[in-house]
């Protein structure tokens, strides 16, 4: 069953096209990688995905469930998380505390309540801490859990922002480059991380990476892009071996 399908997605900005009628489906339990140039439009999706853009035609369909109108505040609820390009996480905030903000969308206490931290309060604070000490757990993170984000060193702040978003218990991870900025053991650590959080998480991957290493070892199928529109659907090593995609990486 398909968990995310795109039909005949695109993307204008003024007379640019950035995303240009691209279709697909992401099954349950899927890795699955989008590859392509630098301006080929796979970011743009995720935005359109996590709602920060609005796609000039289309459809979009999660779970059944069509969201092209739903607002980028709503998407969390839905059960769909990301990480950035560029990390996003509060620098001055400690690992414990920025993942904690991952668990605000399962808070079903209201201000007064928490203002006089009554009994749904406190039992809500210990289930989300529970929760959380499970993901910092799951990342190998307790030496760092009481450091600031600020003071960490950059491959362990990226693996952080992975670790936020599975705060939120999400259906679908959306991995914006989590190799960009790691080392070779590090990108050899993120490998496992994936795999895991397929295996033993059960959550569906949408990522967008350059390292074909990474992509090769983790992906169930590979979408190449080329200037929004798509060059080749398959497994990655079919993809890696399609004329136009050797063409759009190496020219033609």
């Amino acid at each position: 069953m398909s968990l995310l399908r795109l039909d005949s997605i695109s993307l204008k900005f003024g007379g640019l096209t950035a995303v240009d009628g691209v279709s697909f489906s992401i099954e349950c339990g899927e890795i699955f990688t989008m590859i392509g140039p630098n301006g080929a439009g796979k970011t743009s999706i995720f935005n359109i995905i996590s709602r920060f853009y609005e796609p000039s035609g289309g459809r979009i369909f999660f779970d059944d469930v069509e969201i092209t109108g739903v607002p980028a505040h709503d998407i969390a609820n839905l059960g769909i998380a990301r990480t950035f390009q560029n990390i996003e996480l509060f620098a001055n905030a400690t690992v414990l505390d920025n993942l904690l903000v991952g668990r605000h969308i399962h808070r079903a206490t209201s201000i007064y309540q928490d203002m006089l931290f009554l009994p749904k309060v406190r039992r809500a604070e210990y289930a989300d801490r529970h929760r959380v000490e499970e993901i910092i757990d799951f990342f190998d993170l307790q030496r760092y859990r009481e450091q600031l984000i600020a003071n960490l060193p950059y491959g362990v702040r990226k693996v952080c922002e992975v670790a936020r978003a599975l705060c939120t218990e999400p259906k679908l991870l959306l991995l914006d480059e989590p190799s960009s900025g790691l080392n070779v053991e590090e990108t050899e650590d993120m490998v496992y991380w994936i795999n895991d959080i397929r295996s033993d998480l059960g959550i569906t991957v949408l990522m967008v990476e350059h390292d074909m290493t990474l992509v090769n070892r983790v992906s169930d199928r590979v979408l190449a892009l080329n200037y929004g529109q798509v060059l080749a659907l398959g497994a990655p090593a079919d993809v890696a071996r399609d004329p136009a995609v050797i063409a759009a990486y190496l020219g033609s």
